[in-house]
């Protein structure tokens, strides 16, 4: 099986989106001058908060209006990203993006909307996918019945999708993202919620045909990279699971070598302490044991543990533009990408495939991008990358 032969797109969630004046904007200003650049078919990989869902479900025909937009820009649309609930790009994100969680009513209610309208922007003939967040965030999502909660959800989305389809003809699959850090933090965790509670669950309510077809996993590979996860043994175990990877994300993390006596690399990695994302931190020890921290400030703190700063290695939950091999001193997880989108190939059926740097304003030299050249950059590598792997695209 090839690679998907749609469109590739980026996630709009690197410019603001908080109405749908605001999206149209950055449509015109970023996506469709990279577009130009690119020479290529370019997919929108929109991102639609809470407040533009529903402004687009205001009226019968404001979602028919959205969709003639894009059309007349030259625009698709297949995939959305509905993670980000809120302003994704307030002054302090960090964990508030994981709320609602998957255990609350609204996540439930807005993905369901979501979906109501990707249905309305699909190319006829055309599968849609929604990315979502890996259930919650143990920080704040740790109350009694947390996960029973978020099954019974999933399913009602589940059963949500199939009814969407039987009314649209469009088939739209959930993506949910693990994440480093959260309740579905990698490859095991998210294969276990699947086995030993998704589908037990979905097979009592009798529903167990509508969520495996309607809910499965968007790999994000920087957070898999951060894990320090085989990426080919990672596609292998979700496949061999029966877990339907329904998205992928395109992304690099950032590489820390010996920490402890890579003093230039540590002055390097400082840069990238921010305010507004959360940055998770994850070493590799020499016994092969991973241990982490919740944001790269304490990771560089004079007291972080000895074991963690004497790490073989540290990887950072920092999406960094993936045509990088290298940021000066630092390495990225280029190479993991490399291998995931060789190891989707061997699937069955064809992921839809996103670049997802969001963190180009957050960037220590962000004065110094543009953001249409660094995301023109980013995918005209992705394609010739995703050429080497399987033919032009």
């Amino acid at each position: 099986m090839s690679l998907t032969n749609l469109a590739l797109s980026y996630c709009t969630n690197v410019h603001p989106g908080r109405t749908v004046a605001e999206i149209e904007q950055g449509l015109d200003r970023y996506t469709v001058n990279v577009a130009t650049r690119l020479g290529a078919p370019l997919a929108a990989g929109l991102w639609l908060a809470d407040p533009v869902v529903k402004e687009l479900l205001r009226s019968d025909t404001a979602s028919r209006r959205f969709a003639e937009g894009l059309a007349a820009r030259g625009l698709t649309c297949h995939t959305l990203n509905a993670f980000p609930f809120g302003d994704f790009h307030s002054p302090r994100v960090k964990e508030h993006v994981y709320e609602p969680s998957w255990a609350e009513r609204p996540r439930l209610e807005f993905t369901a909307s979501a979906a109501r309208v990707l249905a309305q922007l699909l190319p006829a003939g055309c599968e849609g996918s929604i990315s979502t967040l890996p259930l919650g965030f143990p920080g704040i999502h740790s109350f009694p019945n947390f996960h029973r909660d978020c099954v019974e959800n999933l399913i009602d989305a589940a059963l949500s999708l199939h009814r969407l389809e039987e009314e649209s003809g469009h088939t739209i699959r959930l993506a949910i993202e693990p994440e480093p850090c959260c309740w579905l933090d990698e490859t095991s965790t998210a294969i276990e919620f699947f086995k030993n509670r998704l589908w037990p669950r979905a097979e009592e309510r009798g529903s167990l045909e509508a969520v495996r077809t309607h809910i499965g996993l968007c790999v994000d590979v920087c957070h898999q990279a951060v894990a320090f996860e085989d990426m080919k043994q990672s596609i292998s175990d979700i496949e061999r699971a029966g877990v339907r990877i329904n998205k992928i994300h395109i992304t690099c993390a950032i590489e820390l070598e010996h920490p402890a006596t890579n003093l230039e690399g540590r002055r390097a990695l400082a840069r990238y302490v921010e305010p507004r994302y959360l940055h998770q931190t994850k070493a590799r020890l020499a016994d092969g044991r991973v241990l982490a921290v919740l944001d790269l400030d304490r990771a560089l703190s004079a007291d972080v543990a000895p074991e963690f700063l004497n790490a073989e290695r540290w990887r950072v939950h920092f999406h960094v533009p993936v045509d990088a091999e290298r940021l000066g001193p630092l390495k990225t997880t280029r190479t993991d990408l490399r291998t995931a989108l060789a190891a989707v190939k061997s699937l069955s059926y064809a992921p839809h495939l996103e670049v997802e740097t969001y963190t180009w304003e957050v960037l220590p030299d962000r004065p110094a991008v543009d953001l249409v050249d660094g995301l023109t950059r980013e995918l005209t590598a992705t394609r010739a990358l995703l050429g080497e792997i399987s033919g032009p695209v």
